[in-house]
Protein backbone atom coordinates (compact mmCIF):
# COMPACT_ATOMS: atom_id res chain seq x y z
CA UNK A 1 0.00 0.00 0.00
CA UNK A 2 2.89 2.37 0.71
CA UNK A 3 3.87 2.39 -2.97
CA UNK A 4 0.37 3.67 -3.80
CA UNK A 5 0.84 6.54 -1.37
CA UNK A 6 4.21 7.29 -2.93
CA UNK A 7 2.69 7.41 -6.42
CA UNK A 8 -0.01 9.76 -5.15
CA UNK A 9 2.68 11.99 -3.63
CA UNK A 10 4.32 12.24 -7.05
CA UNK A 11 1.03 13.37 -8.55
CA UNK A 12 0.59 15.92 -5.75
CA UNK A 13 3.99 17.43 -6.52
CA UNK A 14 3.07 17.81 -10.19
CA UNK A 15 -0.17 19.55 -9.20
CA UNK A 16 1.58 21.92 -6.79
CA UNK A 17 -0.10 20.39 -3.74
CA UNK A 18 1.70 19.79 -0.43
CA UNK A 19 -1.10 17.82 1.21
CA UNK A 20 -4.08 15.63 0.39
CA UNK A 21 -7.15 14.74 2.45
CA UNK A 22 -9.01 11.48 1.77
CA UNK A 23 -12.49 10.87 3.21
CA UNK A 24 -14.04 8.42 0.73
CA UNK A 25 -14.00 4.98 2.47
CA UNK A 26 -13.03 3.14 -0.74
CA UNK A 27 -10.09 5.50 -1.27
CA UNK A 28 -8.93 5.06 2.33
CA UNK A 29 -9.10 1.30 1.84
CA UNK A 30 -7.11 1.58 -1.42
CA UNK A 31 -4.24 3.44 0.24
CA UNK A 32 -4.16 1.61 3.59
CA UNK A 33 -5.72 -1.82 3.09
CA UNK A 34 -7.90 -0.97 6.09
CA UNK A 35 -11.66 -0.55 5.93
CA UNK A 36 -12.33 1.23 9.23
CA UNK A 37 -10.71 4.63 8.66
CA UNK A 38 -12.65 7.88 8.98
CA UNK A 39 -10.13 10.03 7.12
CA UNK A 40 -6.54 10.09 5.90
CA UNK A 41 -4.15 13.02 5.56
CA UNK A 42 -1.10 12.68 3.31
CA UNK A 43 1.81 15.11 3.39
CA UNK A 44 5.53 15.12 2.72
CA UNK A 45 6.31 14.82 6.44
CA UNK A 46 3.87 12.08 7.47
CA UNK A 47 0.63 10.27 6.73
CA UNK A 48 -2.13 10.23 9.32
CA UNK A 49 -5.05 7.79 9.46
CA UNK A 50 -7.94 8.89 11.66
CA UNK A 51 -9.96 6.13 13.33
CA UNK A 52 -12.56 5.86 16.06
CA UNK A 53 -11.82 3.90 19.21
CA UNK A 54 -13.57 0.73 18.00
CA UNK A 55 -11.11 0.49 15.09
CA UNK A 56 -7.95 1.73 16.81
CA UNK A 57 -6.40 -1.61 17.82
CA UNK A 58 -7.14 -3.19 14.44
CA UNK A 59 -5.61 -0.22 12.62
CA UNK A 60 -2.48 -0.28 14.78
CA UNK A 61 -2.04 -3.96 13.96
CA UNK A 62 -2.51 -3.80 10.21
CA UNK A 63 -1.76 -0.36 8.76
CA UNK A 64 1.83 0.43 7.76
CA UNK A 65 3.35 3.79 6.90
CA UNK A 66 0.76 5.86 8.80
CA UNK A 67 0.45 7.44 12.19
CA UNK A 68 -2.82 6.21 13.65
CA UNK A 69 -4.76 9.07 15.24
CA UNK A 70 -7.51 7.98 17.61
CA UNK A 71 -10.67 10.07 17.60
CA UNK A 72 -12.34 10.43 20.98
CA UNK A 73 -16.02 10.61 21.81
CA UNK A 74 -17.62 13.55 20.02
CA UNK A 75 -14.42 14.66 18.30
CA UNK A 76 -14.96 16.13 14.83
CA UNK A 77 -12.83 14.99 11.92
CA UNK A 78 -12.67 18.47 10.39
CA UNK A 79 -11.21 19.97 13.58
CA UNK A 80 -8.67 17.17 14.00
CA UNK A 81 -7.60 17.50 10.37
CA UNK A 82 -7.41 21.30 10.53
CA UNK A 83 -5.10 21.06 13.55
CA UNK A 84 -2.81 18.60 11.75
CA UNK A 85 -2.73 20.70 8.57
CA UNK A 86 -1.55 23.70 10.57
CA UNK A 87 1.08 21.63 12.41
CA UNK A 88 2.39 20.16 9.13
CA UNK A 89 2.58 23.57 7.47
CA UNK A 90 0.39 22.57 4.52
CA UNK A 91 -0.46 25.54 2.29
CA UNK A 92 -2.27 23.93 -0.64
CA UNK A 93 -4.50 20.98 0.21
CA UNK A 94 -6.14 18.70 -2.32
CA UNK A 95 -9.04 16.43 -1.38
CA UNK A 96 -11.13 13.66 -2.88
CA UNK A 97 -14.67 14.31 -1.64
CA UNK A 98 -16.04 16.59 1.07
CA UNK A 99 -19.58 17.48 2.03
CA UNK A 100 -20.43 21.13 1.57
CA UNK A 101 -20.67 21.48 5.35
CA UNK A 102 -17.20 19.99 5.97
CA UNK A 103 -15.65 22.06 3.17
CA UNK A 104 -17.02 25.29 4.64
CA UNK A 105 -15.82 24.36 8.14
CA UNK A 106 -12.32 23.61 6.85
CA UNK A 107 -12.32 26.78 4.80
CA UNK A 108 -13.13 28.80 7.90
CA UNK A 109 -10.59 27.02 10.11
CA UNK A 110 -7.84 27.20 7.45
CA UNK A 111 -8.29 30.66 6.02
CA UNK A 112 -4.70 30.74 4.74
CA UNK A 113 -4.78 27.29 3.15
CA UNK A 114 -5.96 26.80 -0.43
CA UNK A 115 -8.42 23.89 -0.76
CA UNK A 116 -8.72 22.18 -4.16
CA UNK A 117 -11.00 19.29 -5.23
CA UNK A 118 -8.68 16.75 -6.86
CA UNK A 119 -10.54 13.42 -6.90
CA UNK A 120 -9.20 12.63 -10.37
CA UNK A 121 -5.70 12.17 -8.89
CA UNK A 122 -6.93 9.11 -7.02
CA UNK A 123 -8.78 7.77 -10.04
CA UNK A 124 -5.59 7.97 -12.12
CA UNK A 125 -4.26 5.28 -9.79
CA UNK A 126 -7.42 3.28 -9.05
CA UNK A 127 -8.52 2.93 -12.69
CA UNK A 128 -5.57 0.69 -13.54
CA UNK A 129 -5.45 -2.51 -11.50
CA UNK A 130 -2.24 -4.16 -10.32
CA UNK A 131 -1.60 -7.92 -10.22
CA UNK A 132 -2.94 -8.36 -6.68
CA UNK A 133 -6.15 -6.50 -7.50
CA UNK A 134 -6.68 -8.53 -10.66
CA UNK A 135 -6.20 -11.79 -8.77
CA UNK A 136 -8.99 -10.81 -6.36
CA UNK A 137 -11.24 -9.68 -9.18
CA UNK A 138 -10.76 -12.97 -11.03
CA UNK A 139 -11.88 -14.80 -7.91
CA UNK A 140 -14.85 -12.48 -7.47
CA UNK A 141 -15.79 -13.20 -11.09
CA UNK A 142 -15.56 -16.97 -10.54
CA UNK A 143 -17.79 -16.78 -7.49
CA UNK A 144 -20.32 -14.63 -9.32
CA UNK A 145 -20.47 -17.07 -12.23
CA UNK A 146 -21.04 -19.92 -9.78
CA UNK A 147 -24.00 -18.06 -8.33
CA UNK A 148 -25.70 -17.67 -11.70
CA UNK A 149 -24.95 -21.29 -12.63
CA UNK A 150 -26.83 -22.29 -9.49
CA UNK A 151 -29.74 -20.06 -10.50
CA UNK A 152 -29.94 -21.79 -13.88
CA UNK A 153 -30.08 -25.18 -12.14
CA UNK A 154 -32.91 -24.38 -9.73
CA UNK A 155 -35.11 -21.70 -11.29
CA UNK A 156 -38.66 -22.96 -11.77
CA UNK A 157 -42.22 -21.72 -11.97
CA UNK A 158 -43.63 -20.78 -8.57
CA UNK A 159 -40.29 -19.71 -7.08
CA UNK A 160 -40.28 -16.17 -5.73
CA UNK A 161 -37.69 -13.70 -7.02
CA UNK A 162 -36.37 -13.29 -3.46
CA UNK A 163 -35.92 -17.05 -3.07
CA UNK A 164 -33.79 -17.27 -6.20
CA UNK A 165 -31.71 -14.27 -5.09
CA UNK A 166 -31.13 -15.91 -1.69
CA UNK A 167 -29.96 -19.16 -3.31
CA UNK A 168 -27.52 -17.25 -5.52
CA UNK A 169 -26.07 -15.31 -2.60
CA UNK A 170 -25.83 -18.42 -0.43
CA UNK A 171 -23.92 -20.25 -3.16
CA UNK A 172 -21.42 -17.42 -3.53
CA UNK A 173 -20.96 -17.14 0.23
CA UNK A 174 -20.50 -20.87 0.66
CA UNK A 175 -17.76 -20.85 -1.99
CA UNK A 176 -15.85 -17.96 -0.44
CA UNK A 177 -17.49 -14.63 -1.23
CA UNK A 178 -17.28 -11.93 1.43
CA UNK A 179 -20.75 -10.76 0.44
CA UNK A 180 -22.40 -9.02 -2.49
CA UNK A 181 -21.06 -6.06 -4.40
CA UNK A 182 -24.58 -4.60 -4.72
CA UNK A 183 -28.18 -5.59 -4.08
CA UNK A 184 -28.92 -8.65 -6.20
CA UNK A 185 -31.43 -8.21 -9.02
CA UNK A 186 -33.81 -11.03 -9.92
CA UNK A 187 -36.53 -9.53 -12.11
CA UNK A 188 -39.08 -11.74 -13.85
CA UNK A 189 -41.80 -11.26 -16.44
CA UNK A 190 -42.89 -7.63 -16.95
CA UNK A 191 -40.75 -6.74 -13.91
CA UNK A 192 -37.63 -7.52 -16.01
CA UNK A 193 -38.32 -4.43 -18.15
CA UNK A 194 -37.01 -2.28 -15.26
CA UNK A 195 -33.18 -2.15 -15.46
CA UNK A 196 -32.79 -1.60 -11.68
CA UNK A 197 -35.73 -3.72 -10.59
CA UNK A 198 -34.26 -5.37 -7.49
CA UNK A 199 -36.21 -8.46 -6.42
CA UNK A 200 -39.70 -8.89 -4.99
CA UNK A 201 -42.13 -11.53 -3.78
CA UNK A 202 -43.38 -12.04 -7.33
CA UNK A 203 -43.60 -15.71 -8.26
CA UNK A 204 -41.74 -16.62 -11.44
CA UNK A 205 -44.02 -18.02 -14.12
CA UNK A 206 -43.46 -20.36 -17.03
CA UNK A 207 -42.51 -18.38 -20.12
CA UNK A 208 -41.03 -15.49 -18.10
CA UNK A 209 -37.89 -13.66 -19.01
CA UNK A 210 -35.79 -13.53 -15.82
CA UNK A 211 -32.99 -10.96 -15.58
CA UNK A 212 -30.39 -11.93 -12.95
CA UNK A 213 -27.80 -9.26 -12.15
CA UNK A 214 -25.40 -10.13 -9.34
CA UNK A 215 -21.88 -9.50 -8.13
CA UNK A 216 -19.71 -11.22 -5.53
CA UNK A 217 -17.24 -9.30 -3.41
CA UNK A 218 -13.93 -10.99 -2.65
CA UNK A 219 -11.31 -9.38 -0.40
CA UNK A 220 -13.00 -6.02 -1.05
CA UNK A 221 -13.04 -6.36 -4.88
CA UNK A 222 -16.16 -6.69 -7.01
CA UNK A 223 -17.45 -8.46 -10.08
CA UNK A 224 -20.64 -7.76 -12.03
CA UNK A 225 -22.52 -10.28 -14.17
CA UNK A 226 -25.98 -10.39 -15.76
CA UNK A 227 -27.73 -13.18 -17.59
CA UNK A 228 -31.32 -13.39 -18.83
CA UNK A 229 -33.06 -16.74 -18.58
CA UNK A 230 -36.31 -17.96 -20.08
CA UNK A 231 -38.37 -20.28 -17.90
CA UNK A 232 -39.33 -22.93 -20.43
CA UNK A 233 -39.06 -22.62 -24.19
CA UNK A 234 -38.53 -19.04 -25.45
CA UNK A 235 -41.02 -17.52 -27.84
CA UNK A 236 -39.76 -16.39 -31.23
CA UNK A 237 -39.74 -12.78 -30.05
CA UNK A 238 -37.86 -13.60 -26.84
CA UNK A 239 -35.29 -15.63 -28.77
CA UNK A 240 -34.76 -12.82 -31.28
CA UNK A 241 -34.19 -10.22 -28.56
CA UNK A 242 -31.79 -12.53 -26.72
CA UNK A 243 -29.78 -13.09 -29.92
CA UNK A 244 -29.74 -9.36 -30.67
CA UNK A 245 -28.44 -8.41 -27.22
CA UNK A 246 -25.84 -11.19 -27.34
CA UNK A 247 -24.64 -9.95 -30.74
CA UNK A 248 -24.50 -6.36 -29.46
CA UNK A 249 -22.36 -7.44 -26.53
CA UNK A 250 -20.04 -9.47 -28.77
CA UNK A 251 -19.53 -6.51 -31.13
CA UNK A 252 -18.75 -4.22 -28.23
CA UNK A 253 -16.29 -6.61 -26.57
CA UNK A 254 -14.47 -7.08 -29.88
CA UNK A 255 -13.70 -3.35 -29.78
CA UNK A 256 -12.34 -3.30 -26.22
CA UNK A 257 -8.59 -2.72 -25.99
CA UNK A 258 -6.22 -0.12 -24.53
CA UNK A 259 -6.41 3.23 -26.27
CA UNK A 260 -10.00 2.89 -27.50
CA UNK A 261 -12.48 5.66 -26.70
CA UNK A 262 -15.07 4.37 -24.23
CA UNK A 263 -17.93 5.89 -26.25
CA UNK A 264 -16.89 3.78 -29.27
CA UNK A 265 -17.60 0.60 -27.30
CA UNK A 266 -21.05 1.93 -26.45
CA UNK A 267 -21.58 2.88 -30.10
CA UNK A 268 -20.72 -0.62 -31.31
CA UNK A 269 -23.41 -2.23 -29.14
CA UNK A 270 -25.95 0.52 -29.70
CA UNK A 271 -25.63 0.28 -33.47
CA UNK A 272 -26.53 -3.43 -33.43
CA UNK A 273 -29.60 -2.79 -31.30
CA UNK A 274 -30.71 0.20 -33.37
CA UNK A 275 -30.36 -1.75 -36.60
CA UNK A 276 -32.44 -4.50 -35.00
CA UNK A 277 -35.27 -2.00 -34.43
CA UNK A 278 -34.98 -1.65 -30.64
CA UNK A 279 -32.75 1.43 -30.27
CA UNK A 280 -35.22 3.39 -28.14
CA UNK A 281 -35.37 0.51 -25.65
CA UNK A 282 -31.64 0.53 -24.84
CA UNK A 283 -31.87 3.09 -22.06
CA UNK A 284 -28.45 3.13 -20.37
CA UNK A 285 -24.76 3.23 -21.17
CA UNK A 286 -23.10 0.00 -22.21
CA UNK A 287 -20.81 -0.24 -19.20
CA UNK A 288 -18.74 1.13 -16.35
CA UNK A 289 -15.53 0.49 -14.48
CA UNK A 290 -15.34 -2.05 -11.63
CA UNK A 291 -12.91 -2.47 -8.75
CA UNK A 292 -13.25 -1.74 -5.05
CA UNK A 293 -16.65 -0.36 -6.03
CA UNK A 294 -19.05 -1.81 -8.54
CA UNK A 295 -19.40 1.53 -10.35
CA UNK A 296 -16.13 3.30 -11.04
CA UNK A 297 -14.59 5.25 -13.92
CA UNK A 298 -14.44 4.87 -16.83
CA UNK A 299 -18.02 5.27 -18.01
CA UNK A 300 -18.88 3.62 -21.31
CA UNK A 301 -21.73 5.71 -22.71
CA UNK A 302 -22.41 7.88 -25.77
CA UNK A 303 -21.09 11.05 -24.07
CA UNK A 304 -17.97 9.57 -22.46
CA UNK A 305 -14.67 11.28 -23.22
CA UNK A 306 -12.58 8.67 -21.40
CA UNK A 307 -10.02 6.35 -22.98
CA UNK A 308 -9.70 2.70 -21.99
CA UNK A 309 -6.38 1.85 -20.37
CA UNK A 310 -4.52 -1.43 -20.13
CA UNK A 311 -5.46 -3.35 -16.97
CA UNK A 312 -8.57 -1.37 -16.22
CA UNK A 313 -11.67 -3.52 -15.67
CA UNK A 314 -15.06 -2.62 -17.14
CA UNK A 315 -18.47 -4.11 -17.74
CA UNK A 316 -20.12 -4.50 -21.14
CA UNK A 317 -23.88 -4.79 -20.63
CA UNK A 318 -26.26 -3.93 -23.48
CA UNK A 319 -29.96 -4.39 -22.84
CA UNK A 320 -33.42 -4.08 -24.33
CA UNK A 321 -36.36 -3.23 -22.04
CA UNK A 322 -39.92 -3.46 -23.37
CA UNK A 323 -42.59 -2.13 -20.95
CA UNK A 324 -45.28 -4.69 -20.30
CA UNK A 325 -43.32 -7.45 -22.06
CA UNK A 326 -39.99 -7.80 -20.27
CA UNK A 327 -36.31 -7.09 -20.62
CA UNK A 328 -33.05 -8.71 -21.66
CA UNK A 329 -29.60 -7.72 -20.42
CA UNK A 330 -26.33 -9.60 -20.88
CA UNK A 331 -23.33 -8.35 -18.91
CA UNK A 332 -19.78 -9.47 -18.28
CA UNK A 333 -16.81 -8.13 -16.36
CA UNK A 334 -14.01 -7.48 -18.85
CA UNK A 335 -10.27 -6.89 -18.38
CA UNK A 336 -8.84 -4.40 -20.87
CA UNK A 337 -5.61 -5.67 -22.44
CA UNK A 338 -3.07 -3.95 -24.65
CA UNK A 339 -4.37 -5.66 -27.78
CA UNK A 340 -7.82 -6.89 -26.80
CA UNK A 341 -9.92 -8.01 -23.85
CA UNK A 342 -10.32 -10.90 -21.44
CA UNK A 343 -13.74 -11.87 -20.13
CA UNK A 344 -13.39 -12.58 -16.41
CA UNK A 345 -16.97 -13.78 -15.87
CA UNK A 346 -16.97 -17.01 -17.84
CA UNK A 347 -20.49 -18.18 -18.70
CA UNK A 348 -22.46 -18.77 -21.91
CA UNK A 349 -24.24 -15.59 -23.00
CA UNK A 350 -27.51 -17.41 -23.62
CA UNK A 351 -28.71 -20.59 -21.88
CA UNK A 352 -30.86 -23.30 -23.40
Amino acid sequence: MEDRVQRLRMLLTREGLDGYLITDPANILYFTGFSGGSGMLISARENVLYVHGVDYVAARGSVKGCRIARMGWGERLDLKVAEAIKDLGIKHLGFDVLTASTFLKLKKALNRVELSPKQELVWRLRRVKDAAELERMRRAAELTAAGIRRACEIVQPGMRERELAAEIEYTMRRLGSDGVAFDTIVASGPHSAHPHAGCTDRRIQRGDLVVIDVGARYQHYCADLTRTLVVGKPTERQARILRLVAEAQERAIQLVRAGVEARKVDEAARTVIEEGGYGQYFVHGVGHGVGLEVHEPPSLNPKSEQILEENCVVTVEPGIYLPGFGGVRIEDTILVLRDGAETLTKLPRVFG
